[in-house]
C-alpha cells in the first residue's frame, strides 16, 4: 500500500441486519477500488467454513477479547447473538495515516460507538428487500438453527429503527446495483459531490419504502 499525499483517507462505515449481505457487498467493493482497504474485525464467534483468520475476521478468545477492552484498543465493540466483534485503532488509523480510504463493515450497534468517536466517518446502511427475503438467506447460509434465525430477525427489526442516523441507506436487493450504488458513494465522497446522492439514498426514503414492500424488481 503506497502512501497517498494527495488528500486524507475516509472512514465509510457500512452496517446492515445479519444476512443483508454486507459482507459479499464489501469485499467487491474493494476488489474493485485500489484506494481503499478492508477492515478486518476482531471476534470471539466460531469461525465458519472457508474463513481465513486475519482476512475475514481476527478470531480470538473471549479472554484475549477482553484483554484489549481493558487497554482500550478497540475503537467499537459490541456483543451481537452472544459472540463479541470490535475495531481495533491500528486497523483503522494506520490505512488513514496513509491518505487510503477504509471501509469497514460492522453490527449496527457498533456503527453508534463509531459515530460517537469517529465524527468524520461516512455511513452506509444496506438493507434486504423485505423481511421475508431476509430469512430466506438466512435460511439458506445454513450456518444457523431456526432459533437463531428467529433471533435474528427480531433483532433486525430493531436495527432497522437505527437506520435515520446513517448517511445513506441502500437496498441490496440485486448484489451488482448495491455494489455499484455504493462505489458511486464512495467516488461522491471523495469528490465532495454529496447532494445529489445523499437525496436519492435518504434514509428515510428507504425506510418509508422497506415498509411498503421494499424496491420492485428492475
Amino acid at each position: 500500500m503506497q502512501p497517498n499525499d494527495e488528500r486524507a483517507g475516509i472512514l465509510f462505515v457500512v452496517a446492515a441486519p445479519s444476512g443483508t449481505g454486507k459482507t459479499s457487498v464489501c469485499r467487491r467493493v474493494v476488489a474493485a477500488d485500489d484506494e481503499i482497504v478492508f477492515s478486518v474485525s476482531h471476534t470471539t464467534r466460531r469461525m465458519r467454513a472457508g474463513e481465513v483468520d486475519g482476512e475475514d475476521y481476527h478470531f480470538v478468545t473471549t479472554e484475549e477479547f477482553q484483554r484489549m477492552i481493558q487497554v482500550d484498543a478497540f475503537l467499537e465493540w459490541a456483543v451481537y447473538n452472544g459472540n463479541h466483534y470490535g475495531t481495533s485503532w491500528k486497523t483503522i488509523d494506520a490505512p488513514l495515516a496513509l491518505g487510503r480510504d477504509v471501509l469497514l463493515e460492522i453490527e449496527v450497534q457498533g456503527a453508534r460507538q463509531v459515530r460517537k468517536r469517529r465524527e468524520d466517518a461516512r455511513f452506509i446502511f444496506l438493507l434486504p428487500p423485505s423481511m421475508d427475503e431476509l430469512a430466506k438467506r438466512l435460511t439458506g447460509r445454513g450456518t444457523d438453527s431456526q432459533e437463531e434465525i428467529r433471533r435474528r430477525l427480531e433483532w433486525a427489526r430493531v436495527e432497522l429503527l437505527d437506520i435515520t442516523n446513517f448517511d445513506y441507506a441502500i437496498f441490496n436487493d440485486d448484489l451488482d446495483r448495491c455494489v455499484a450504488a455504493v462505489r458511486e458513494v464512495i467516488d461522491a465522497e471523495r469528490r465532495l459531490s454529496v447532494t445529489a446522492l445523499r437525496e436519492r439514498h435518504s434514509a428515510n426514503a428507504a425506510l418509508a419504502k422497506f415498509r411498503a414492500g421494499g424496491p420492485r424488481p428492475a
